[in-house]
């Protein structure tokens, strides 16, 4: 029973943060604009939203997505975010419990999915997150019982700098921009809190990931090699894979060498 009411009050603390993040999402790749000012509202008749009509998930639910005030359809984004973070913030207390890693993934977990649903709408990675990012990963190494602060600091290194080489080499062979500065800072992100043992495997998923889709979205666009979709996000799922799976994945590459 203890068990379960922890559980539970974790997964609703991840959906409270996704609230928040919803606000983050919509408000942060607006020039000027602020997370905390003005208050919630609605996007068409712009009225404030009642504190009941603002409970994660359920109050989706029950206006039946929709807004009390203008019958204006709220996204289904709000309720995916606010699930998907009490889902991240749930697997965070099932593989870590209550221990220092749980607030330091939580943290990750929260940055990686805000920068998900950004670069998905807007192509553009905040440097107020990733920046940020990368300084409280490689801060928080000093007591991360997860990775060094050796680990970090190369992560931050490889990351950062390895993405910067591919795209300086294109970019000199091309004369056109294949990859953004924002995807080279969240790779460094990903080092600082991940370490660098993780890059190879987030570069390799994310890049299977990102073909995959973006061949899907070739043929339904029918722009062959103009299709321009996000990597953003697959770099992002890339490193929530590593940081669940990560004994599974090393395990897998030790075998995979180990029967060549």
């Amino acid at each position: 029973m203890a068990e379960s009411m922890v559980s539970f009050f974790v997964a609703l603390f991840g959906a409270l943060v996704g609230s928040f993040l919803n606000v983050v999402i919509v408000r942060l790749p607006e020039e000027g604009a602020s997370v905390v000012f003005p208050p919630s509202h609605c996007p068409v008749c712009k009225e404030g939203i009642l504190w009941y009509d603002n409970i994660p998930l359920l109050s989706f639910l029950l206006l039946r997505g929709r807004c009390r005030q203008c019958g204006a359809r709220i996204s289904w984004r709000y309720p995916l975010v606010e699930a998907a973070m009490a889902l991240l913030s749930l697997a965070l207390y099932q593989h870590f419990g209550l221990t220092l890693l749980y607030p330091i993934y939580f943290l990750f977990c929260a940055a990686l999915l805000a920068i998900i649903f950004i670069d998905v709408q807007h192509q553009i990675i905040p440097d107020v997150i990733s920046l940020p990012g990368i300084v409280i990963g490689f801060a928080l190494s000093f007591v991360n019982p997860f990775i060094t602060w050796q680990e970090a600091g190369l992560g931050i290194l490889f990351g950062g700098g390895s993405f910067y080489l591919v795209a300086l080499t294109y970019y000199l062979f091309t004369r056109r921009e294949g990859m953004g500065g924002g995807d080279i800072k969240l790779l460094a992100m990903i080092g600082a809190f991940l370490g660098w043992q993780s890059l190879p495997f987030v570069v390799f998923a994310s890049s299977v990931l990102g073909t995959v889709v973006g061949v899907g979205a070739m043929i339904k666009q029918r722009k062959g090699g103009k299709t321009v979709i996000p990597y953003g996000p697959f770099l992002a799922i890339a490193a929530l894979l590593y940081l669940f799976f990560r004994q599974e994945i090393i395990l897998f590459f030790i075998r995979f060498v180990l029967h060549r």
